[in-house]
């Protein structure tokens, strides 16, 4: 979900000095904003595609798994990080808002990098082989479920492996102590869970409404 964290100005002068999207980004980009109306802002931003791109690439990523697609921006920058002989698979509920991802794949030529996956994610994950390793796996979906997926998940990470989980910082939500809605308190617990987890190495980033990233020890 895209609530910037940053002040305006520092986020465009950042935006502007970073790669920008190419045609294939800006028309998904526009594709969602008119299929989804305010439920667009659960797009990534493009400067943290761009961020998951590089860092795909720059771990030499050849397995990722994605839980949570929404129209497919963040699938598209983990695909073509992970190169033509990479595989990513999607979990996502949502046939309707896949397909958007599904079209923009195929013009972007990532689409036979990609296995979607339209089920509960803990099925899918349940689902699959267990001697399966991934190298990346990324999470933005129901709050309340990230605990669980990276439960669930841990098993199937190779040593080294990196995890990046969406909306960490919640508009800074998480800093305030009377919010106590459920997603609110889910992702606060989360962070405080994480930080004292000796299983990972932790990197909370500013990017975005919040990246945090684990490594698996």
């Amino acid at each position: 979900m895209a609530r910037g964290i940053v002040p305006e100005d520092i986020a465009a002068y950042a935006a502007a000095h970073s790669a920008g999207r190419d045609a294939v980004q800006q028309r998904l980009v526009e594709r969602t904003r008119e299929a989804t109306g305010a439920a667009s802002v659960m797009q990534i931003g493009g400067d943290q595609g761009v961020f998951m791109e590089v860092l795909t690439r720059s771990i030499g990523a050849k397995t990722a798994i994605e839980i949570g697609t929404f129209t497919g921006y963040s699938s598209l920058a983990i695909a073509r990080g992970l190169g033509p002989d990479g595989r990513l698979i999607c979990c996502d509920v949502s046939a309707e808002w896949t397909s958007i991802a599904r079209e923009h794949w195929k013009l972007a030529g990532v689409e036979q990098r990609i296995d979607l996956r339209i089920a509960p994610a803990l099925e899918t994950l349940a689902s699959l082989d267990p001697a399966t390793r991934f190298d990346l796996a990324f999470i933005d979906a129901d709050k309340a479920g990230y605990a669980a997926y990276i439960e669930t998940l841990y098993p199937i990470l190779r040593p080294g492996a990196i995890v990046l989980i969406d909306n960490t910082l919640w508009g800074g939500g998480v800093l305030d102590t009377s919010r106590d809605d459920p997603d609110t308190v889910a992702l606060r617990d989360l962070n405080d869970a994480l930080v004292r987890d000796d299983r990972f190495t932790v990197a909370m980033l500013t990017i975005g409404d919040g990246v945090t990233m684990l490594e698996k020890r």
